[in-house]
């Protein structure tokens, strides 16, 4: 019993997942900062209505998208801080969609390939590190319990 204080409490190496998960969250609520700045300028307004309205209809859909990674980051980083037994399962699904973002965004982004490159590798480096770690490490069973 007395081994299993340590983890009790979230530490170590699962200090890091938190971290990254607070960091996509202050990310995703700086990009919904712009998306609303956008709309409540006059000429980027009316630059969204007359528009083609396929521009128009790819911004409403990386709103969405960025609403809804945004309100699924902030869930998973409640489960991680409750300690939810089903974290490790949602926190892998949530590096998942993380890579299946970066690559949509390296595929139909009207950017330059190094850059589309540079923010497809984090979510890769993260899923290639972190979900090993979520998958066997016996800190991550015994801290999520709850």
């Amino acid at each position: 019993m007395s081994q299993n204080l340590g983890y009790q409490r979230i530490g170590g190496w699962l200090l890091a997942p938190m971290a990254y998960l607070i960091v996509t969250l202050m990310s995703v609520v700086l990009m919904l900062l712009l998306y609303s700045m956008a709309l409540f300028s006059p000429e980027s307004r009316e630059y969204l209505i007359t528009n083609s309205q396929a521009f128009t209809l790819q911004w409403y859909f990386s709103v969405v998208t960025t609403l809804a990674m945004g309100l699924f980051t902030a869930i998973v980083l409640w489960q991680f801080c409750r300690r939810v037994t089903s974290l490790p399962k949602m926190f892998i699904i949530w590096l998942l969609c993380n890579v299946l973002l970066a690559i949509k965004a390296f595929a139909f982004s009207p950017i330059n390939d190094e850059m589309a490159v540079r923010n497809l590798l984090l979510p890769l480096l993260a899923a290639a590190l972190l979900v090993p770690y979520f998958k066997r490490s016996r800190r991550v069973k015994e801290t999520f319990t709850q």
